[in-house]
């Protein structure tokens, strides 16, 4: 399939068209989860982003290599280098150790990431299986003059590598407003500057994780894990770089410099950012004690719900909004979510039921461009899901009989729903113990419409009528449209 993708690169502020460094194979690396906590609505929208991207890559024959690290050690409470590491913390308040801490929620993101059916990555290295690739890095930074030690510490000399490259270019954060607003804090640490970010931290006598080193018994700081790790599996060079927008500054632009530091090249060609979740206009986070967790979005075990939401219906709510548009949490956008996914399931069943004519009086190619171009738009999925409700009108207007398709088209048609909604989308039918209770539902309904449908041609107004009113009752809309009809079930 020819290439026509373009990405929106953070780095350029603009779409580019996607050229893999090394065609057909692509790199592609994503910020996973820090372990202390179950995962919430905020980490299932990455998640879910770059699942489509690897997805849509996959289905446009590259040769994805994707990986997606777990932070389990390294990140402090504190993004400032100061404070406990998080997993430390949570692993002293339960009475643990960290590594259990870890293993338990990383079996339970595990968990909701299938429950949502993100694809596993091809690699998912932990950080604290990769202390030494870490040191590694640190001493070329020392080496090329960008780290120093303080007290048994280390950390990157933001001012120093400046001088040689451009900090902040991600971000748009210039060094010399950095330098300007902090100089009034000289002193109070042992950083040169306190915008200079931790590499390697000693570790208290009261901290748990802690490894050996030239340096001290630390452990490595919260940047450092993704640019080794990613130029271990990945290569000193490699095409994507993904994450949210919350990880722009400082993480990503700690991690630009970090590898440019080390090799004198950055290690990344595109870099995306999906934006936000927020709830009431704010960003919803464990830090704010705003966020609502996936296993209680299945369970419907919060305050803030109306409802449970199953795992494919929060999974087309955040399809339907722009990647890097924010995404406002509500109930009544979750339950419109709901019936969209729904009526887009029943009309993809209903394409089975469709008879096959002579003639096709629809254009499935034209159907198909469209789909294709929204996808090639930077991964527009709220555009490619308004066309293929376009395509669902058209499969409705079929089963009533007032289009026609042929064999070829309609062969055509099923393979385009399969392939978008369920392989690329990631999309799948849910409840599938009921099976056989859907297919018959399915059939009842299809025959109540032919019914209807006769009883209209034979001017029998009161029958249509009775049926359409009937249906409504059991929570089943039908409306009338120039097309045809359509239906969805609304309870």
């Amino acid at each position: 399939m020819e290439n026509k993708l373009f990405i929106y690169n953070t780095l350029k502020r603009k779409k580019e068209l996607f050229e893999p460094l090394n065609a057909p194979f692509v790199g592609l690396y994503v910020c996973g989860p820090t372990v202390y906590g179950d995962a919430h609505l905020g980490h299932a929208r990455p998640a879910i982003t770059f699942d489509l991207l690897f997805r849509y890559l996959t289905h446009l024959e590259y040769k994805v290599r994707y990986v997606r690290n777990i932070t389990d050690v390294g990140h402090l409470v504190n993004d400032a280098d100061e404070g406990e590491d998080k997993i430390a913390k949570k692993a002293r308040l339960e009475q643990l150790e960290p590594m259990e801490v870890v293993q338990y929620f990383t079996d339970r993101y595990h968990k909701d990431m299938d429950d949502l059916n993100v694809r596993k990555p091809s690699i998912e290295p932990r950080a604290s299986g990769h202390i030494i690739e870490q040191m590694e890095v640190i001493d070329k930074l020392l080496d090329n003059g960008f780290a120093y030690e303080s007290n048994g510490s280390i950390y990157f000399d933001v001012e120093a590598y400046s001088k040689k490259h451009e900090y902040g270019k991600l971000s748009g954060r210039k060094i010399e407003e950095l330098i300007s607003n902090t100089r009034e804090l000289d002193g109070q640490s042992e950083k040169k500057n306190s915008f200079d970010f931790a590499l390697w931290k000693k570790a208290a006598p009261e901290h748990i994780m802690r490894w050996p080193s030239k340096w001290s018994d630390g452990f490595p700081g919260w940047h450092l894990e993704c640019t080794a790790m990613g130029e271990k599996y990945l290569g000193e060079q490699f095409d994507i770089h993904g994450g949210g927008l919350d990880l722009q500054f400082p993480h990503h632009e700690c991690e630009i410099a970090q590898s440019t530091g080390a090799n004198g090249k950055e290690a990344v060609k595109y870099w995306m950012h999906n934006n936000m979740i927020t709830i009431n206009g704010q960003k919803m986070g464990k830090s704010l004690g705003n966020f609502i967790t996936l296993s209680n979005m299945f369970s419907g075990e919060n305050d803030v719900l109306d409802q449970a939401y199953s795992p494919m219906t929060v999974r087309f709510f955040m399809l339907q909004a722009h990647y890097r548009s924010p995404l406002d949490f509500s109930n009544d956008a979750l339950r419109a979510a709901e019936k969209g996914f729904n009526r887009m399931m029943a009309a993809i069943a209903t394409l089975d039921k469709i008879q096959a004519s002579a003639s096709s009086s629809i254009n499935v190619a034209d159907l198909k461009t469209k789909c294709y171009e929204a996808l090639n738009d930077d991964l527009n999925t709220p555009i490619l899901i308004a066309h293929l409700f376009d395509g669902v009108k058209m499969i409705n207007s079929l089963a009533a009989g007032t289009e026609s398709i042929t064999a070829e088209d309609l062969e055509s048609l099923k393979t385009l729903y399969n392939t978008l909604v369920f392989d690329v989308l990631g999309l799948q039918i849910e409840g599938s113990d009921d099976g056989g209770n859907n297919e018959l539902l399915d059939k009842v309904i299809a025959f109540l419409l032919e019914t209807r449908n006769e009883a209209k041609k034979n001017k029998d107004w009161a029958t249509a009528d009775k049926i359409r009113d009937e249906l409504t009752n059991l929570g089943i809309v039908v409306k009338d449209t120039k097309d045809g009809f359509e239906w969805e079930i609304t309870k």
